[in-house]
């Protein structure tokens, strides 16, 4: 029993209500063509897991995802969005339409899914390379960074997907 509240705590990116977001997305959005004078970004991946790992120390929010707090979902939303790419607001739909990566074949700034004590999908990171994520782990535990070759973690690992090739360079 001593399990339960961690589990469901874990499990809190798959039913995330409704997403916090009634702040905006920060007006320092980044262009990718380098648009407005801002410089052009050769690697979008690169772009994508550097923004995340800005956001480091953030606090968990249970359906979180502005600066106020992040759920896990929320973290990945909240970072695309920045970018102005559209990805589904919960880690079982993002998983579900991401364009499929092999494990082998991560860049930076892909996504990684997890199913932890679940049929589903159920938590998302930021692959940010040599085998490290960045994501928003649960109750207590600020945005952070893990391995991919930790036991839970691999143990837990289910797939990779990626959005940010979607539009054109």
């Amino acid at each position: 029993m001593r399990n339960v509240p961690i589990l469901l705590l874990l499990a809190g990116c798959q039913t995330a209500p409704q997403p916090q977001t009634s702040a905006p997305i920060e007006s320092t959005a980044e262009s990718w063509d380098g648009g407005g004078g801002a410089p052009r970004i050769r690697n979008r991946g690169d772009a994508l897991a550097n923004f995340a790992l800005g956001l480091r120390g953030t606090r968990y929010r249970y359906g979180g995802a502005t600066l106020d707090g992040f759920d896990c979902s929320g973290l990945v939303f909240y970072t695309h969005r920045h970018f102005g790419l559209d990805v589904p607001r919960t880690s079982s739909e993002q998983a579900d339409e991401a364009e499929a990566v092999k494990r082998r074949k991560l860049r930076r700034g892909d996504l990684v899914f997890f199913r932890i004590d679940s049929r589903k999908v159920n938590h998302v990171g930021i692959y940010i390379g040599h085998h490290q994520f960045v994501h928003a782990p649960g109750a207590g535990k600020p945005v952070t960074i893990d391995s991919l070759d930790s036991d839970f973690y691999a143990d837990s690992y289910d797939s990779a997907g990626r959005y940010w090739d979607r539009l054109p360079h």
